[in-house]
């Protein structure tokens, strides 16, 4: 709905946060009842960018969260809102790619979306009624996310000074395109040598599959290690 984008964007301007992607908005974009429930920020309404598709709207992200309250088949960490939104603060600190992911209040997000995650987020609710409207859940996670970069700032920039190679040390990671690439390679092989001996289950088997590369945090070297494993496989 246009109101809870509205709401959403409104949230990110309360908390620093600006990049907002649309995936296929149920009523078309541009929305004027976005606009309407934005308040003052219009800014990121105008700027928000609109794809057909989670895989397109992730492309050029390295670590991924989404935010569900259902119980899910696939095996992803479960992290705590504040946990979680330290981790993203680490991680956006060394120069990494971060998104939160937030799906329909009816239906959460589809599983295809959570294969597409490194991990679950969840914001501890009443068990009668767990349900949360996505502007509601927005700012939550946002307000978590300003709170560490103003109590963890300081630290992170006196260390960075101190040891300004600390925060570089680790691998850059791969984008989500990236890792589609592979992924979309290893599909086509696992399918040329009939590995879904039962068709019916494809789809479930596929999908664990996918949880657990992108869960590995692979680097872009590793993205093209692997792709040269399945190409000479594939060459056999």
């Amino acid at each position: 709905m246009g109101e809870n984008i509205g709401a959403a964007a409104r949230a990110m301007a309360n908390f620093g946060l600006s990049d907002l992607r649309l995936v296929a908005p149920r009523d078309g974009w541009p929305n004027p009842k976005a606009s309407d429930t934005a308040g003052k920020a219009l800014n990121i309404i105008d700027d928000a960018t609109v794809h057909e598709d989670v895989p397109a709207a992730l492309a050029d992200c390295n670590f991924v969260l989404a935010t569900t309250a259902r119980e899910r088949a696939m095996s992803l960490p479960v992290m705590e809102v504040r946990e979680a939104m330290s981790q993203l603060y680490t991680r956006a600190s060394r120069g990494e790619k971060c998104a939160v992911m937030f799906g329909p209040e009816r239906t959460g997000l589809e599983n295809e979306d959570m294969a597409l995650a490194d991990a679950v987020v969840t914001i501890p609710v009443s068990t009668e009624y767990a349900s949360l409207n996505i502007g509601q859940a927005v700012v939550v996670c946002a307000y978590e996310w300003f709170s560490h970069v103003h109590t963890a700032g300081a630290t992170t920039f006196a260390r960075s000074v101190a040891q300004p190679n600390a925060l570089q040390a680790v691998p850059e990671l791969a984008t989500r395109e990236q890792l589609q690439g592979l992924l979309g390679q290893l599909e086509l092989a696992l399918d040329d040598v009939n590995f879904w001996r039962v068709p019916e289950k494809k789809d479930i088997m596929w999908r664990n599959i996918r949880a657990t590369l992108v869960r590995a945090g692979l680097s872009e070297q590793e993205i093209a290690t692997w792709r040269g494993v399945v190409k000479a496989l594939r060459g056999k």
